[in-house]
């Protein structure tokens, strides 16, 4: 039988990255085995369920790459499963019970119990084994609250039973609702699927991840961030399985091809923040310059000279917010005409520091004016640099003033690149017309 996979989140609140990582190995197992994926919203909770939340887990999906290959909604099945729950009480499996209502007192409730053989129930975790459940101490449990409005316990196992799923790989924090799934599995015939139980995602204190914990925990806010999909399916596939060798690196198809159930670990994985950024600056910096720069994407801004200082960006940025702000702060200066402030520009401690400072700057014109067009870094290093040592030999203040007259020249900021990085970039024209106005503001 085809091997077939299902994620089955509740549109109740934002898209997890438990429920990512739960999505990614399902969809991971099923392509490894030729097999299918599907993507079951349960959203018969009316009062919890809101579209928005639906949206938002179906657009992660579909920006992590994990397309599926089959689509159901919960709530479009609820006559499938009361013809189901009808089934069973008519065949005496399960039962109408009237009790007392626990959110209106004084009134009376009709429920629907399952008939409890109450006995062991033994079922095999691929990740941990035989796992047996005593379920005499359920007693009849409640299936649903009325005919037409099953539970959660029911309705996951009819569903599942209906689609044909093979395998249900879901978090450890549904291992013991199994026993309960297979009672209902085997009253109404139904076949039972391969377990496979995940270890939880944990915070750095080793507790189930949370808001609390002070970390983001929604998928969209770490897209916000600027994390790439490729990233957080490589993190997250790391994060409980391993693939038995020192790989760090692995894209979606890499994954497909090495992922396995057998190596997948039963404690939980601890998330680091700073490991994700790790990974994601790998594929960053994976990216050609003009998909970087289009990644980048700030509106109204030279995309020319973003590709052009591309290389410098993914040297220094983990994630496209920390690219955005580097543009915006450091390398402010190649999108904009720098703002010269003169005591800035002569502020290191020179004898004459006016004088020296527009000598130094005026040769400086004369070697730049010669490199070739377009340079490097290393072209304008090479040739600026033996100034900078004689001056440093002289004691006219030295190599420092001489380079910081020079980097402040070009771009009007207090950090930046190195003077050689922002000659390449901004080109041999641009930064003579620079330093002109340096001297301009000089003399």
């Amino acid at each position: 039988m085809p091997v077939k996979t299902r994620i089955a989140p509740s549109p109740t609140g934002r898209f997890h990255i438990g429920t990512a990582r739960t999505a990614l190995f399902n969809y991971l197992y099923a392509k490894k085995s030729r097999g299918s994926f599907c993507i079951r919203i349960e959203d018969t909770d009316k009062e919890r369920s809101k579209a928005e939340y639906e949206t938002e887990i179906l657009e992660g999906l579909a920006w992590l790459g994990l397309e599926a290959d089959e689509f159901v909604r919960q709530s479009e099945r609820v006559s499938r499963h009361a013809e189901l729950l009808a089934g069973l009480i008519a065949n005496d499996a399960a039962y109408i019970s009237r009790e007392p209502s626990k959110s209106d007192e004084g009134k009376t409730v009709e429920v629907v119990r399952l008939r409890n053989p109450g006995r062991s129930v033994t079922f095999h975790d691929e990740i941990r084994g035989d796992i047996t459940f005593d379920t005499t101490e359920l007693g009849d449990f409640v299936i649903a609250r009325t005919t037409s409005d099953p539970i959660y316990h029911f309705a996951v196992v009819a569903d599942d039973m209906d689609m044909g799923i093979t395998h249900v790989i879901r978090g450890e924090d549904h291992i013991s609702n199994t026993p309960r799934q297979i009672l209902i599995q085997e009253a109404l015939g139904a076949p039972r699927p391969a377990y496979a139980h995940l270890p939880l995602i944990l915070d750095e204190k080793r507790a189930k991840m949370s808001k609390r914990s002070g970390q983001a925990t929604a998928v969209m806010d770490y897209r916000a961030e600027g994390v790439l999909p490729e990233a957080l399916n490589n993190y997250l596939a790391l994060l409980g399985w391993n693939p038995g060798d020192d790989r760090e690196f692995f894209s979606l198809a890499e994954l497909c091809e090495a992922f396995s159930l057998e190596r997948v670990q039963k404690s939980g994985g601890v998330w680091n923040r700073d490991k994700l950024f790790s990974v994601n600056q790998h594929w960053m910096r994976a990216l050609d310059d003009e998909t970087f720069a289009k990644a980048i994407g700030i509106d109204g801004v030279d995309s020319a000279m973003i590709r052009k200082a591309a290389p410098l960006v993914k040297e220094r940025a983990h994630t496209f917010k920390e690219a955005r702000e580097m543009l915006s702060t450091d390398l402010q200066c190649l999108f904009a005409e720098p703002i010269l402030v003169r005591e800035s520009l002569l502020r290191k401690e020179l004898p004459d520091r006016a004088h020296l400072t527009a000598e130094a700057l005026q040769k400086l014109t004369t070697l730049i004016a010669v490199l070739p067009e377009p340079t490097t870094p290393a072209r304008a290093k090479e040739a600026l640099m033996p100034y900078a040592d004689r001056e440093e030999e002289k004691g006219k203040g030295g190599r420092g003033a001489v380079l910081w007259a020079l980097r402040y020249a070009l771009s009007g900021q207090e950090r930046s690149p190195d003077p050689f990085t922002l000659i390449s970039l901004l080109g041999k024209e641009d930064a003579l017309r620079r330093i002109d106005a340096a001297l301009a503001l000089i003399s």
